[in-house]
């Protein structure tokens, strides 16, 4: 990997930027010489960041306020990129939201929303960005999904389908793009203090009596995914209790986990 300043000149694109991992990784990538594009609906805390970044990195930060749940949102940032003459070395793709509770319960609206985000924002942005990338023969994709995507959650259970959803389509890419230069990474953190974890653990009594060692700090998960991306490491677990976790449910059989995730999503709903 290339010390901290030598990516001067190129530039990562980072969608949910404005909170949690995604702040955090955009301000990595800042502090390794990326110039940055950053994208959320939240513009006072986008051009916090931007602030941060170029006062304590130098680098240059374009804002682009926009809400990706919007059907043409990917594609009117592809424009607006390329209409200002940019090119996206790295792309990470980090906004995403969560629903927690019974399926049945869920606001549909609601539920659209996440799929919008979660799933179509991230693949149409992919498939934007990478065919010029694969075109200078040099790129790399960060994709943020999670360990809920390795198994079913109960109250959880949109959520963990599109962070499965984003595990196989990174790993799809990531042969596809073997032997282009350009690589696909899929960040895959457990629980984690972010706004995200906040909001659904003031909705969900259970996830609140998960001792504090199972939760990570956004730094470090940021950390765990900018260096994996930079290796081009195909799927990177962060911590020993998500790897473990992950490691379990994968050796054992369908009916074990989900009947174990049924309890535990029975409590919580």
């Amino acid at each position: 990997m290339q010390e901290r300043g030598t990516y001067k000149g190129q530039t990562a694109l980072i969608t949910g930027a404005s909170a949690g991992i995604g702040r955090e990784l955009a301000m990595l990538f800042a502090s390794h010489g990326f110039d940055l594009i950053v994208t959320a609906r939240r513009q006072d805390q986008l051009q916090a960041l931007a602030d941060d970044a170029s006062r304590a990195h130098g680098v240059g930060v374009t804002v682009i306020p926009l809400d990706l749940t919007a059907a043409d949102a990917p594609q009117r940032l592809y424009e607006d990129v390329c209409g200002r003459g940019l090119s996206v070395d790295v792309l990470v793709n980090d906004a995403g939201v969560a629903l927690s509770g019974g399926f049945v319960d869920q606001d549909p609206d609601h539920v659209m929303r996440m799929l919008l985000l979660n799933v179509v924002a991230l693949t149409l942005l992919s498939r934007l960005f990478i065919p010029a990338m694969v075109e200078r023969r040099h790129g790399r994709v960060l994709n943020v999904a999670s360990v809920a995507g390795f198994q079913p959650i109960p109250s959880l259970a949109v959520y963990a389908a599109t962070k499965a959803y984003i595990l196989s389509l990174t790993e799809s890419l990531s042969e596809e793009l073997r032997d282009t230069g350009v690589t696909a990474t899929a960040l895959c953190p457990g629980l984690t203090h972010t706004d995200m974890y906040d909001t659904i653990t003031e909705e969900n009594e259970t996830l609140e009596a998960f001792p504090e060692l199972m939760i990570m700090d956004a730094k470090e998960v940021a950390r765990e995914g900018f260096d994996s991306c930079m290796r081009g490491t195909v799927i990177d677990v962060p911590g020993l209790i998500n790897q473990a976790i992950v490691n379990w449910s994968r050796f054992q059989p369908r009916w074990v986990v989900r009947m174990v995730g049924g309890f535990l999503g029975r409590r919580a709903i």
